[in-house]
């Protein structure tokens, strides 16, 4: 087996090392916290910190958050582990007392096809902390939200298998609408709701339904607003409709514009696409 890592400036693992790693595994240990092996491994704190700073450093195991590493299940080919993100952000929340996390921005917007825009910072909703970090050298946004905008996620190909934290596509149109100050997403987004619905018209109903659970009033207007203009309301969207707990004041379609165009009084929506 080839325990070194196979990177420019990177030391081959040394016998501490190899000596923690087949620990870890021969334990089936994922997680390690600063102090919890180092009785077995017979360390001082002092080499306990050296061994889990190299490791770290390269590449070998992943630091979460102070004091919390990632650990292979078997060493990784050239010694460097690279998981995806949602297996990081699994383990993540199950360090903060398995919270619960779903990907959102971006990625998603790309990932499901809706823009050809690329970004290398990956964006989680969650209900445990919030903040940029750098974990694997990869860049997360976390947003805090509340329990009740969490959901409207993929479901798992096997019963057995973890909870996908990809969102819907239905989810994801909304997040585009709801948060659109924090990704600049309208008016894209509306015209990517246009043409998806337009492709499988079926989605109309669960995009209303997911704007009910998970979007605020301004989401309902312009949502509602998009989905009647098009031809696809439906049940779904007269349920929206009479969400609305006023229709007195009217915002624009597309925030940042000026508020110059139709009125659609059911909607309270300036229309100035």
């Amino acid at each position: 087996m080839n325990t070194g890592i196979n990177k420019p400036g990177k030391e081959r693992l040394g016998g501490l090392e190899q000596r923690f790693l087949s620990y870890t595994q021969f334990r089936e240990i994922s997680l390690v916290r600063t102090g919890q092996l180092r009785d077995d491994l017979e360390l001082t704190a002092e080499q306990e910190r050296k061994l889990l700073w190299r490791l770290a450093r390269g590449g070998t195991i992943i630091r979460l958050k102070r004091g919390v590493y990632l650990v292979p299940p078997r060493l990784p080919l050239g010694g460097v582990w690279n998981p995806g993100e949602e297996f990081i952000l699994r383990e993540l929340m199950r360090v903060y007392d398995y919270g619960r996390c779903q990907l959102c921005g971006w990625p998603v917007f790309n990932r499901l096809g809706f823009t050809d825009q690329v970004s290398a910072r990956i964006y989680a909703y969650n209900n445990r902390i919030y903040g940029a970090r750098v974990i694997a050298g990869r860049e997360f946004t976390f947003i805090k939200v509340p329990d009740r905008r969490l959901g409207g996620t993929e479901e798992s190909a096997r019963p057995d298998s973890p909870a996908s934290i990809m969102p819907t596509r239905a989810r994801a149109l909304v997040d585009a609408v709801f948060e659109w100050s924090r990704f600049g997403t309208l008016p894209r987004a509306l015209e990517w709701i246009r043409e998806e619905v337009k492709g499988d018209p079926g989605l109309a109903g669960r995009i209303a339904e997911a704007t009910g659970r998970f979007g605020n009033q301004g989401t309902i207007r312009r949502i509602g607003y998009v989905l009647e203009k098009a031809g696809f309301s439906g049940e779904a969207g007269q349920r929206l409709k009479a969400s609305l707990r006023s229709k007195k004041s009217v915002i624009p379609l597309v925030p940042g514009r000026q508020a110059r165009g139709s009125v659609n009084t059911d909607w309270g929506i300036v229309d100035n696409e």
